[in-house]
């Protein structure tokens, strides 16, 4: 199974795919975390690019955009990989990500057409507010009107693709046992 964690910066995927992990593990499956970007050379160059206050101008933007589909090409091979192995594969970020956060929703499918779909979807729903306390400043769209308007489009992509929406403005334990509660049924466990 993929599992894929979405939602605005500061929203809490990193910790919640560590702690989902550990229990998955702790329930006797093997699983292998991975995020977007990447540790490729694509991906850290992605994550340098981040950076760069241009980061949020439109020649910038498709230039990220194609490198973000270029990562996926290379992480493709891994998840079916892992999948063969019948393990669990909870991944911080997806596809999704790029048609939030970037600009032209048809182009963005197009080039990542050939991208894994994730068999669940879990949006992690944060206010921006307690999202940019939660930020460090490092990258050009931590910037409190651009995660509203990346929020907003996250929940239309949920609404559209029938994502599993968590409040994450809870607290991080009873964040973990919402997203329990629906990976759960999935794997067909009770808790």
């Amino acid at each position: 199974m993929y599992i894929c964690l979405e939602g605005i910066d500061g929203s809490g995927k990193s910790t919640q795919l560590e702690r989902l992990g550990k229990w998955l593990e702790n329930c006797g499956f093997t699983v292998t975390r991975i995020r977007e970007p990447t540790d490729s050379p694509v991906g850290r160059l992605i994550r340098v690019m981040l950076q760069d206050p241009k980061a949020q101008d439109e020649g910038f933007q498709r230039t990220l955009a194609l490198l973000f589909a270029a990562d996926r090409t290379l992480l493709m091979d891994k998840i079916h990989a892992e999948e063969e192995m019948k393990r669990i594969v909870i991944s911080d970020r997806s596809f999704y990500s790029s048609l939030a956060y970037q600009n032209g929703e048809e182009w963005i499918a197009q080039i990542n057409q050939h991208a894994l779909e994730p068999d669940l979807v879990i949006l992690l729903d944060l206010e921006v507010g307690i999202a940019i306390s939660r930020c460090d400043g490092n990258d050009s769209f931590e910037d409190a009107d651009f995660l509203e308007s990346v929020r907003q489009r996250y929940l239309k992509l949920a609404q559209q693709h029938g994502f599993m929406v968590v409040n994450a403005n809870n607290g991080v334990n009873k964040v973990q046992d919402d997203i329990k509660r629906i990976v759960a049924p999935k794997l067909g466990m009770c808790i």
